[in-house]
């Protein structure tokens, strides 16, 4: 959204007022200036004003997840007009792997719940790192219902391991042949043929 704007263009999203917020100052992973600090829904966050980039520590954006108000906000916050794009020449910058502002390790690039597309550098223990724009796409990620998906698609892949497994553990436990059956079974099995050839000869 361009300052000034009541509405989101994009999904109608009511603008939500940005106010500043007392956070300690940390430096830009990219572009390695101070961010400034902002409240938006309650929410504290880190902005570089440079890129546009987001840090969000851990806990706000388990709320942000979590709370279907404050995902309007976001998506309705006013925000600087975009500045120059990440592409020049028509080709796409390079992957860079980035440090974490608050401990200085290099984060892990992960595809957001594995299906999003949207891809962010996470610090584990301490935040995410958004480029401009993904907060707001993760977020309407999440409202269309993609979450949901990705847990269903989540639990029926552990479904289909745990059988795997089950598979695996009958087929290579002890006393079992390549079908699976134990040999008690077999035993039983082959004792019931033998008694009932006694039987059959006793009675010829």
């Amino acid at each position: 959204m361009f300052i000034g704007s009541r509405h989101c263009q994009h999904c109608g999203a009511a603008a939500a007022e940005v106010t500043t917020a007392e956070l300690s100052i940390l430096k830009c992973p990219r572009c390695k200036s101070d961010m400034s600090s902002l409240s938006l829904g309650g929410e504290s966050m880190r902005e570089c004003e440079r890129c546009g980039g987001l840090w969000i520590e851990v806990s706000e954006f388990d709320r942000i997840c979590a709370d279907r108000e404050k995902q309007s906000i976001v998506l309705g916050g006013a925000s600087v007009a975009p500045g120059p794009q990440a592409e020049a020449n028509g080709k796409a910058a390079s992957v860079r792997y980035i440090p974490c502002p608050q401990c200085g390790n290099l984060m892990n690039r992960i595809n957001f719940a594995r299906c999003s597309g949207v891809i962010v550098d996470v610090c584990r223990g301490h935040g995410t790192w958004f480029d401009r724009s993904e907060l707001s796409e993760i977020v309407q990620f999440i409202r269309g219902g993609g979450l949901d998906l990705a847990r269903q698609k989540d639990k029926r892949e552990i479904e289909f391991q745990r059988e795997q497994l089950r598979i695996e553990q009958r087929l290579s436990g002890p006393g079992t042949d390549v079908l699976g059956m134990s040999l008690a079974e077999h035993e039983r099995i082959n004792g019931l043929s033998a008694a009932r050839g006694l039987l059959k000869f006793l009675l010829e």
